[in-house]
């Protein structure tokens, strides 16, 4: 294989992937990060060097799931209409370079825990393990959006444990939160499958319940989600700011949900997309201000 062979594919993989989606996940593990931070006093021991393999390992474990999800799928996208061109099933991609790909990048996310603590490599095979079964789980239950949903949940607690050696439990609201977040906008997305969902036998909340309870089910898990908000920057003692971040997140959730309905889907992607890029960005902005306005008072 030739160097700009080996370029070109790598791009195609991370085009594949959707690396740019690192930002649904990422601001809330830094979101748990800061928090351990101010926890600690804004003490913590190399603390932008933690951040930085922090960075690193979330992209690691996201890029090796998404492409093991597209390596396990890649017989069903080729079988459905929206899905048919993806990169493997469109045979712009081989399943043997992406493998490989595979590899690396759960490579990366070891090493970038090993660099962090003990706890951390200790943890990161149930990571993995974590994120690589969701792929797994539209074949046999139809709950496979809160597996998507703790897959990305289970990062900001992550975070906590990188900077602190140890775990919280008021950080699991947060990986509640992103938990509920997740299953609810990934329930929105898999609405535009239900006809493929029923022919092939895959499993999906919209597929058991129908398109108009799924998203009745979506807007029930997004509530769960402000309320585990709430509770966060109680048990946190967080300021204005951090609630009118919240408030932002409501603004936006509800907006997506007008975007979508039972007998229009034609603007999901606008919904899944788009919303939920704001909602994370937002959420660590408004998050962050109000950790560093009380460093820069204390």
């Amino acid at each position: 294989m030739s160097f700009r062979s080996f370029l070109r594919r790598t791009r195609l993989t991370l085009d594949m992937i959707k690396f740019e989606h690192s930002v649904f996940a990422l601001p809330f593990a830094l979101t748990g990060a800061l928090l351990a931070w101010r926890d600690s006093g804004f003490s913590t021991h190399r603390v932008g060097w933690r951040i930085l393999w922090i960075v690193i390992a979330m992209v690691g474990a996201r890029s090796a799931a998404m492409a093991f999800n597209r390596i396990l799928d890649a017989d069903i996208d080729s079988r459905n209409p929206r899905t048919r061109m993806r990169h493997i099933p469109a045979g712009l991609l081989g399943r043997a370079f992406a493998w490989g790909f595979v590899a690396v990048a759960a490579l990366v996310f070891l090493i970038a825990a090993r660099a962090l603590n003990p706890l951390c490599f200790q943890l990161a095979p149930i990571a993995l393990a974590v994120v690589f079964f969701y792929s797994f789980t539209k074949r046999f239950t139809a709950f496979s959006h809160v597996v998507l949903g703790f897959a990305l949940g289970i990062a900001p607690a992550a975070a906590w444990i990188a900077m602190r050696d140890t775990l919280d439990p008021r950080i699991l609201l947060l990986t509640a939160a992103v938990t509920f977040w997740t299953a609810g906008f990934d329930i929105i997305y898999s609405c535009q499958d239900y006809e493929f969902d029923l022919r092939e036998g895959l499993f999906s909340l919209p597929r058991r319940f129908g398109i108009s309870g799924a998203l009745w089910i979506a807007r029930l898990l997004h509530v769960a989600m402000i309320g585990c908000l709430i509770a966060l920057t109680i048990s946190f003692h967080l300021g204005v700011l951090a609630l009118a971040g919240v408030a932002a997140v409501v603004l936006l959730l509800l907006y997506e949900h007008r975007l979508v309905k039972a007998d229009d889907l034609s603007r999901v992607d606008a919904a899944f997309f788009t919303v939920n890029g704001y909602v994370s960005v937002l959420f660590f902005l408004f998050f962050a201000s109000d950790i560093f306005l009380l460093r820069i008072g204390s």
